[in-house]
């Protein structure tokens, strides 16, 4: 019993994080995850963090025997974050949980106050008279539910994409919205918002869902509000992003590669565990353990996007700079819990490889969906450039939204056995399509 016990103190001092999550020694895919957003930590596009985080990954990829291992520069309007603040000056004082919106205008040190006026929905707010909200702040509510899908991210999302915007075109001096998520902590959930060309950034934020509950509460009492915010972060241009990409080279370079892509950076209220730490481990140990017992026939290239957060930048830069053919893209960017679906988006004559790939998968519980695959941010650049056939493994967005872009976002809410799940569906789906020696084509 000695012994064992003397194993294991050994164990834990030479790899802490594998220990802690009692996950078996050497693992690739939770050495990268612990290894990113503990020796790292949170990567906010264009930081010193994330340049940090791109040495970390030409290195790490280096020394898993990778190929070609490149980063490659590029330029960002990026977001620095500064004092971000809110309270409720009436009918209550009250100090609120509030981060800045990435891109948020920017208030004085002293910060702005405003009478608060209270919007149920983006529609809501759409339909405010133009002038309405001439020296007030608008709150902006909305209803996301749970849905193992996240489809409630698209529609709900756009409160904070487009509703700060469209407040500071009705005159608002300040925007506050309820945080995009479903959680009932008091955590709130920054991301990007967006101002077009002649509208003016006003100072964006989002509070956590119980503060959007109070507010809501006094709204419905009738009571008049009133709110003071200080959000001092600035939007800056030209910081330094970039990407991470290496190979693991086929039996016949001829043929067009597979790419599979995540982005290394992340918000920085967290560490960015599973937004994307865990999809960059996923995919580099899936694509190191479809080569195991030889070399695949296709190469496959891991993409480790820069600056997606703030707009999807290293897709983009990395589709406008290359032209080397691939015939299939994949993406792992939605956290680490369980895949449950597969979907794609293949040519008929492509038919028989999506039977096969759904039938490899069948019997880990993962059911065929019937929707057309997209890819995700960081691949859908090349996809759309080269006309590329998809893969879409679908993973179980129940609790993603419960710590999407919030302090929660760390390296104890990955489930070790779901993260390996996830490797273990990878692998099937790269061992089938690396090794497919016809075309692979896109559906029309």
């Amino acid at each position: 019993m000695r012994n064992k016990l003397c194993a294991a103190a050994l164990l834990a001092s030479v790899f802490p994080f594998a220990a802690q999550a009692q996950d078996p020694v050497g693992d690739v895919a939770w050495d990268i995850l612990a290894g990113l957003t503990s020796e790292v930590g949170p990567r906010m596009p264009g930081s010193e963090a994330e340049a940090r985080a791109r040495t970390w990954a030409d290195a790490r990829l280096k020394a898993l025997g990778f190929s070609n291992v490149t980063t490659e520069p590029f330029p960002i309007r990026g977001y620095v974050r500064g004092r971000d603040e809110a309270s409720l000056i009436a009918p209550i004082p009250y100090k609120l949980a509030v981060t800045a919106l990435g891109y948020s205008g920017t208030t004085p040190d002293k910060g702005i106050d405003g009478e608060v006026v209270y919007f149920s929905t983006l529609d809501a707010l759409k339909a405010a008279p133009t002038g309405s909200l001439v020296g007030k702040i608008a709150f902006i509510d909305h209803a996301m539910k749970r849905a193992q899908d996240g489809s409630g991210y698209g529609p709900y999302g756009q409160v904070r994409r487009a509703g700060p915007a469209i407040a500071s075109a009705k005159g608002a001096i300040g925007v506050v919205i309820r945080s995009i998520g479903t959680d009932s902590h008091r955590n709130p959930h920054t991301g990007g918002t967006t101002f077009a060309d002649g509208v003016k950034p006003i100072p964006a934020g989002a509070v956590s869902n119980p503060d959007a509950d109070l507010i809501a509460r006094i709204a419905r009492s009738g009571k008049p509000m009133r709110l003071s915010l200080v959000l001092t972060g600035k939007t800056t241009d030209n910081l330094p992003s970039g990407n991470v990409f290496a190979d693991l080279p086929g039996r016949d370079p001829s043929l067009p590669a597979i790419l599979v892509g995540c982005h290394l950076d992340s918000w920085d209220l967290g560490t960015g565990a599973i937004d994307d730490a865990a999809g960059c481990a996923i995919i580099t140990a899936a694509a190191l353990k479809a080569q195991e017992g030889g070399k695949a026939l296709r190469t496959i290239r891991v993409l480790w996007a820069g600056s997606e957060e703030l707009g999807g930048f290293g897709g983009k830069a990395f589709a406008a700079k290359h032209a080397e053919p691939y015939a299939l893209a994949m993406e792992s960017d939605f956290g680490a819990a369980k895949v449950w679906r597969v979907g794609f988006s293949f040519a008929d004559a492509n038919k028989p490889l999506a039977d096969r790939i759904a039938a490899a998968l069948s019997p880990m519980g993962i059911v065929r969906g019937s929707g057309k695959a997209n890819g995700g941010t960081d691949v859908e650049p090349m996809i759309e450039k080269q006309k590329l056939a998809v893969v879409d493994l679908d993973q179980d967005g129940t609790h993603y939204f419960d710590l999407h872009h919030t302090p929660d976002d760390t390296l104890d809410k990955v489930d070790p056995a779901e993260l390996a799940q996830n490797v273990a569906a990878w692998t099937q789906v790269l061992k089938i399509v690396a090794n497919e020696a016809a075309p692979i084509l896109p559906a029309p």
